[in-house]
């Protein structure tokens, strides 16, 4: 398994894909990875599971027997070291509903997203994830170019970048702000 790193070079060969600064990707990557690597020790990628997209993804069905993996509520997460396992146990209710409810690698892109970033299956996605964080970033520039949010990196409008990759409730966790913080850091 390739838990290469990725260089400085890849980032600015990204931001040239997206025609914008390499330290916005930089700082997106730092935003959403508070652990420098888009790897776990074990060699999984790092995830992040959804227990509201899997209450949504399911309509609630597993909600009674397990809502620590499904539940209306957002949060809840716990510790990095529980992520996995809880999403095996979500695989085990419901497999593609619980790979679209995790939040995946170096950039946090949403498992659900998969078709719209062309892949063929949520398994291709998945796979993608598990091989490389130039993969990471691969759907990372596939996502920002789905969403166009490269319009709003080369503007430096971080309001609108954050809700359009970290969702409309950015402003709870100051997604925004951070987010500048990191960048004009850098």
């Amino acid at each position: 398994m390739n838990k290469q790193q990725l260089t400085l070079q890849d980032y600015k060969d990204a931001a040239k894909l997206l025609n914008v600064d390499y330290k916005m990707i930089l700082a997106i990557a730092k935003k959403e990875d508070k652990r420098g690597s888009g790897f776990n020790d074990d060699g999984t990628p790092i995830i992040l599971f959804e227990r509201h997209k899997f209450f949504q993804k399911t309509d609630g069905k597993y909600y009674a027997e397990n809502p620590d993996i499904c539940n209306p509520k957002p949060g809840g997460y716990g510790k990095y070291s529980e992520q996995h396992p809880k999403l095996d146990r979500a695989v085990k209710l419901n497999r593609k509903a619980a790979l679209e409810s995790a939040s995946w690698g170096r950039f946090q892109i949403m498992g659900e997203n998969w078709k719209d970033l062309s892949y063929k299956d949520i398994q291709q996605f998945v796979n993608a994830m598990y091989e490389s964080e130039l993969k990471h970033l691969e759907a990372f520039v596939r996502f920002i170019k789905f969403k166009k949010i490269d319009v709003y990196m080369r503007a430096k409008n971080f309001q609108k970048i954050a809700e359009l990759y970290n969702g409309k409730n950015y402003k709870i966790n100051r997604y925004d702000t951070e987010l500048e913080q990191i960048y004009n850091n850098l």
